[in-house]
């Protein structure tokens, strides 16, 4: 049986973050546009509020809590 392991990929990280900027860049333009900026004000800040809670929630998961033995 052969072995064949898996070959080495491209970093696509830089490619991904400029796709989401330009993704948000346009949705907060729709919004600005039906709802006006206070809208895109409050969008803006129930975004950042969940990425600072899943970061730590996932921060919180990391914690390796010693065992009582």
């Amino acid at each position: 049986m052969e072995q064949r392991h898996p070959q080495r990929v491209e970093d696509y990280t830089t490619a991904n973050l400029v796709l989401i900027f330009v993704n948000l860049l346009w949705i907060f333009g729709v919004i600005w546009a039906n709802f006006g900026l206070a809208a895109v004000v409050l969008a803006g800040w129930a975004l950042n509020h969940a990425i600072t809670r899943l970061a730590r929630y996932r921060a919180s998961r990391e914690i390796r809590w010693p065992s009582d033995a």
